[in-house]
């Protein structure tokens, strides 16, 4: 059976989507090992989540999206294998599933959804060409703008945070010539997670029709900040500081334009969100947020109304 994909925004009605699994995670890493600053920060701490406890949160998220009626794929398990993230994987935009060139070592994770991409129409499926580095953490659809994260320093390789590149963006807007697509220098470091804007949706993500959560702090460049600040309205924006930013507050993520997913500790976001008429869906997901990803990082949407 061929999977119709549909997604033109960021909140419109969820109907799919892939969740990663936590099953059968990769043993506690070294150091040397990781991907972002925030694993290892926690490395250090001894504070590195286990994985009964992702199994755990990943399965509150499951029954919520389940509640909501949401047909909820998973990858197939691999052993000793990191899969939790599944945004990183590939990401889709209209009626196009766009697979991400993301980190060598991590491949085999994208095998794990075959299934899934078996069931979508060929013609569909793109894969960029090797230069395009592009993960879908730094891809946010919303309507006729596509926003990407990106960083074009001379040091880009020296990064292991800086995931996206501008062959990236300019093979988006080859491939959505009727879309604007936006890209947003972010803050990398390799070494500081609150100086450390992972993806896009770690700094900025729009909620509802209208709203937004964004981190001033994540932008390299404030004109660009200040353009998504105008873009929303200023009383539409909520500002999150660097501790926040670095708990991934801006990672929630929306069933709907009324409902969105919330780790059961942002307290002051939850309070915010509340007020401005949307329902909150709290879930804990603290173990996962350890490892730099939360909400939106584990999702890949397919479908939407």
């Amino acid at each position: 059976m061929t999977l119709q994909l549909h997604i033109t925004s960021e909140t419109a009605q969820l109907k799919a989507v892939v969740l990663g699994t936590a099953e059968s995670n990769v043993p506690i890493p070294e150091i040397k090992d990781c991907y972002d600053p925030k694993s290892i920060e926690h490395l250090i701490a001894g504070t590195y989540p286990k994985e009964s406890d992702m199994v755990k949160e990943l399965d509150a998220f499951a029954s919520v999206l389940e509640k909501y009626a949401v047909v909820v794929y998973r990858p197939k398990v691999i052993e000793g294998c990191n899969q939790i993230f599944s945004r990183d994987m590939a990401f889709v935009i209209e009626d196009k599933i766009i697979r991400a060139n993301i980190l060598p070592n991590r491949i085999k994770e994208v095998k794990a959804i075959d299934y899934v991409w078996n069931q979508i129409d060929k013609e569909n499926t793109i894969i960029l060409p090797e230069a395009c580095h592009v993960e879908g953490g730094d891809v946010i659809i919303w309507h006729d703008y596509i926003f990407v994260g990106t960083y074009s320093g001379e040091d880009y390789s020296q990064y292991i945070t800086a995931r996206t590149n501008m062959d990236a963006v300019i093979a988006l807007q080859e491939l959505f010539p009727n879309k604007t697509v936006k890209a947003f220098e972010l803050r990398k470091s390799n070494t500081d997670p609150k100086e450390n804007a992972l993806h896009l949706d770690c700094c900025f993500q729009p909620i509802g029709t209208d709203k937004a959560i964004i981190h001033k702090e994540g932008f390299l460049i404030t004109h660009e900040y200040e353009w998504l600040v105008n873009f929303f309205g200023k009383d539409n924006v909520f500002e999150i500081t660097k501790e926040e930013m670095s708990a991934m507050t801006c990672n929630v993520f929306s069933i709907s334009e009324q409902v969105v997913v919330s780790e059961q500790h942002f307290k002051r976001l939850n309070t915010w969100l509340r007020k401005q008429g949307f329902t909150v869906e709290e879930v804990p997901y603290a173990e996962i947020g350890k490892q730099g990803g939360l909400l939106r990082c584990t999702t890949m949407p397919l479908v939407r109304a």
